[in-house]
């Protein structure tokens, strides 16, 4: 398990240094992305993923809470296998070889997240905590919300989401979106704390990152845009306050004890 956990670590170290990376758009990384059209802001929300998948990776290794990474497998798995499905199409009708070699990058990325979903099976989760109330029902929220924009998304119906993308972006962000749900049904699947508390803390990053640049933005955006940006920004920090009142206040539930 030594060897596992420096593994683990090492993963997270990765998924930290992507979303540092995509949120300050270095050219290393965006010469990298293979879609076209990509503006800062979702070179931030990409960064906002990479964070989430950093932040709940690293509590369930450092609290020994193997169990809770199943769902995190499910979650790699929803967004990859699709993506890479979709990215091998456009490769082929474009003639390009980088959309396919990201294909090839998600496919075993989707085959990692089947792994860790079969591996982490071994070690059951500590089921005398079962996932307060409040967060049950906040996480029926959050899949319904999740399902409503990632169809959307999918679909590439316009303004599924409060900033502009490409029909391509759609596409991904939907799949991103998609898995997102897998990951909260999962912690409705098997309702204890060492579930809902890596998603918590997953969410609380994915909350930080995009807060501010969410906030900045609001004066400013479009019209067609305000309403979804104002629901998004509601989201963030209703979802934010949860984890902060779970994560570090609630006395049975706050990781420091």
């Amino acid at each position: 398990m030594q060897t596992g956990r420096f593994f683990f670590y090492f993963i997270c170290a990765v998924q930290l240094f992507f979303a540092i990376a995509f949120f300050w758009q270095w050219p290393f990384v965006t010469n990298l992305w293979p879609f076209e059209g990509t503006t800062p802001l979702t070179y931030i929300f990409i960064s906002s993923i990479f964070a989430a998948a950093a932040a709940s990776t690293f509590w369930a290794v450092a609290s020994g809470n193997y169990g809770a990474l199943a769902g995190i497998g499910l979650d790699y798995l929803g967004i990859l296998a699709p993506v890479a499905i979709f990215s091998f199409r456009l490769g082929a009708s474009n003639d390009n070889a980088q959309l396919t070699a990201y294909g090839v990058i998600c496919v075993l990325g989707a085959l990692f997240g089947l792994w860790l979903f079969w591996w982490s099976q071994r070690f059951p989760l500590d089921t005398t905590w079962p996932t307060p109330r409040p967060v049950w029902w906040s996480f029926v929220i959050f899949i319904i919300a999740l399902a409503i924009v990632s169809t959307r998304l999918i679909l590439q119906i316009p303004n599924a989401i409060p900033w502009t993308i490409t029909p391509e972006l759609s596409v991904v962000i939907g799949w991103m979106f998609f898995g997102a749900a897998l990951y909260f049904a999962y912690g409705l699947w098997k309702p204890y704390w060492p579930n809902a508390a890596g998603q918590l803390v997953g969410f609380l990053a994915y909350d930080v990152v995009l807060i501010v640049p969410f906030l900045t933005r609001l004066p400013t955006v479009p019209a067609e845009h305000r309403l979804g940006l104002t629901i998004y920004t509601a989201v963030i920090i209703f979802s934010g306050l949860l984890a902060i009142y779970y994560l570090f206040i609630h006395k049975p539930t706050r990781l420091l004890g």
